[in-house]
């Protein structure tokens, strides 16, 4: 039977994350609250902004991806 072999290696990136998880927003990652219900988040690729309503929601955080960042002069 022909077939995908299972190595049981995993992709792995070679840097270590230092939050909770790879996409979604955590509380502990808030640096400062602005009006309107957003905050500024900071990861290991820098500051983010996002709503309120995606801390520790479970859910990725569209805002976290690189292509939705800020950059760091307007935060």
């Amino acid at each position: 039977m022909a077939g995908a072999r299972r190595t049981g290696r995993r992709h792995t990136t070679g840097k270590p994350i230092t939050t909770k998880s790879w996409f979604g927003s955590h509380s502990e990652m808030v640096v400062e609250e602005l009006s309107n219900g957003k905050v500024v988040c900071e990861d290991d690729s820098g500051k983010y902004i996002t709503t309120k309503s995606m801390l520790d929601s479970g859910l990725a955080d569209p805002n976290r991806y690189n292509s939705r960042r800020t950059p760091d002069e307007s935060v």
